[in-house]
């Protein structure tokens, strides 16, 4: 675990893999951080989290800020996060609220390999529509649609999780 991993409150660290994979696979949303030069840059996305390869994949506009930075600086911070009750209190310093988050530090690429790209794709549309069956009720990604979109994959190298409360 190197400093920027390390959890400043011990009692809200959580250093349990499959907790940190749970909160990563069922988190709705997930914020990319990106740098180019001094310039920090948040990106919200839609993603998935493949446990197998212990990445992230997402996709944004073929061309636009988060392309530019992560082809100039591959190495990214990912986070997500879950809100639970508020926690009121006679003092107004002592207000607070439950949560868990995990934050992940690695690379980021563009998937160029077809294959990858299109399950990358298909794993997000399980995720966010497991309701819906490809070849029933939608056309599954084909190789054509890859032109207007830019599939990413964030390999992990370190994470952390952190939670204040009965977030699971």
């Amino acid at each position: 675990m190197t400093s920027y991993t390390q959890v400043r409150r011990r009692d809200r660290a959580v250093n349990d893999e499959t907790w940190i994979e749970n909160l990563l696979t069922r988190a709705a949303v997930g914020v990319l951080a990106t740098a180019l030069d001094d310039q920090p840059f948040l990106n919200t996305n839609l993603f998935v989290y493949h446990p197998q390869r212990r990445a992230i994949y997402f996709h944004t506009a073929k061309r636009g800020r988060t392309r530019t930075n992560i082809e100039q600086n591959p190495r990214v911070c990912f986070t997500v996060f879950e809100m639970g009750r508020l926690l009121p209190a006679d003092v107004a310093l002592d207000f607070s609220v439950e949560y868990a988050s995990v934050v992940a530090f690695g690379r980021v690429r563009v998937i160029e390999e077809e294959s990858e790209a299109i399950e990358a794709l298909q794993m997000l549309l399980d995720k966010y529509f497991p309701h819906l069956q490809p070849g029933v009720d939608y056309r599954p990604p084909i190789p054509e649609e890859l032109e207007r979109t830019a599939v990413y994959r964030m390999d992990i190298e370190e994470w952390s999780g952190k939670r204040k409360g009965d977030m699971d």
